[in-house]
């Protein structure tokens, strides 16, 4: 028992040093280890955010579609653009396993991807005119085709990006705090959709601008703005290039496992029962409302709502999807984590009844001039 006690004793001083430094002037102990691991989760936070702008860009474009005279079939073309993320795990294992070792397991992806991503909104800023055609006009109509490719190839790039990025979390946080990745992915995330959809939508518009803001005019102009986030996107892909070093631990682990082991391993967790059930309700629990998700917001649009005020609702909303993974975390941490899911279903479905009746009834509540009144 001594020799255990003066053991433990030896190590605490190690242990001190180890995680605490002096500050540079002298007054005091700064927690090394945690100022290190803050500065890990701005920089996911910030990672996340960007993911979260070609989501939010990919989802104002069918707004800004429907009025220029497009039909339902074409809005239904142009929703193809989102399907990378929901396939990914198809060359999840290809960016796990393949990587270039001098630039590190992560940023051999990250890097490139968003830069990409760059360089696509840079090409897209100068052409974006031309692909959505004039508002209103029946002569000159949107590239439909070519939108869906270019969005496409941007949502397949941020889901490349997410693969890294998820990947990299695990090892950039320590163990007791790799649980603070998931939320940066939920408010990163969700930040970044609200900049690339509400604040698009609303301060392109000029009624907006001019009822709320007091401006002349909107206060930004869409080939303006994907100029200024592809400039974002370089600046901050260089930056966490050149700054950023990845732990020696990642860049060489699970060097045994090869890409064909990679997809073996995935075939034989796909292979559990439980696995298999998760797949079965994630592949089939949104079609009871699939139509009303897709449609309400589209023909709302259609029978004169603006697109700016529609954007709005987000606003609202935005804390609570911040808020709620932190409180529903206690129910869905336990033995059956998919018991909430499940059992929101039906209120879900509910819901989608609800966005029907509104639909409907839209029409009643706009006046002589086609607006609506605040009450709507």
């Amino acid at each position: 028992m001594e020799g255990r006690r003066r053991k433990t004793t030896d190590t605490v001083p190690n242990l001190q040093q180890t995680a605490y430094r002096k500050n540079e002037g002298g007054t005091g102990k700064v927690p090394a280890a945690e100022a290190s691991e803050f500065g890990n989760i701005c920089l996911l936070l910030l990672l996340y955010v960007l993911q979260g702008i070609p989501l939010g860009l990919s989802a104002s474009i069918p707004m800004i579609l429907q009025n220029r005279n497009i039909s339902y079939k074409e809005q239904a073309t142009f929703s193809l653009a989102l399907w990378p993320f929901s396939v990914k795990l198809l060359w999840a294992p290809l960016v796990d396993s393949c990587y270039w070792v001098t630039m590190g397991r992560r940023k051999s992806w990250l890097v490139p991807a968003q830069y990409l991503i760059g360089v696509f909104m840079l090409v897209l800023s100068f052409n974006l005119d031309s692909l959505l055609g004039e508002e209103g006009s029946s002569d000159v109509k949107p590239n439909v085709l070519l939108l869906t490719a270019i969005f496409f190839a941007l949502n397949f790039l941020a889901a490349t990006q997410d693969i890294a990025v998820d990947g990299w979390a695990l090892t950039m946080l320590s163990r007791k705090n790799v649980g603070y990745a998931s939320t940066c992915n939920s408010v990163g995330q969700t930040a970044g959709f609200f900049l690339g959809y509400v604040v698009l939508l609303a301060l392109e518009s000029a009624d907006f601008c001019i009822n709320y803001l007091g401006q002349s005019g909107p206060l930004l102009q869409l080939d303006g703005y994907f100029l200024f986030w592809g400039i974002v996107f370089l600046v901050t892909t260089t930056l966490v290039w050149a700054l950023k070093k990845e732990d020696a631990e990642d860049i060489h682990a699970d060097d045994k496992l090869s890409l064909a082991a990679t997809y073996k391993m995935l075939g034989t967790i796909l292979k559990k029962t439980c696995i298999r059930r998760c797949v079965v309700v994630l592949l089939t629990c949104k079609i009871a409302f699939a139509a009303a998700d897709a449609l309400t917001g589209l023909k709302l649009t259609e029978a004169g709502v603006p697109k700016d005020k529609l954007a709005l609702l987000s606003v609202p909303l935005t804390p609570v999807q911040v808020l709620l993974p932190f409180i529903i975390s206690r129910y869905t941490a336990g033995p059956k984590p998919m018991d909430v899911f499940i059992n929101a279903i039906p209120y879900r479905m509910f819901f989608s009844l609800v966005f029907a009746g509104v639909v409907y009834v839209t029409p009643w509540f706009q006046d002589s001039n086609g607006e609506y009144p605040a009450h709507y």
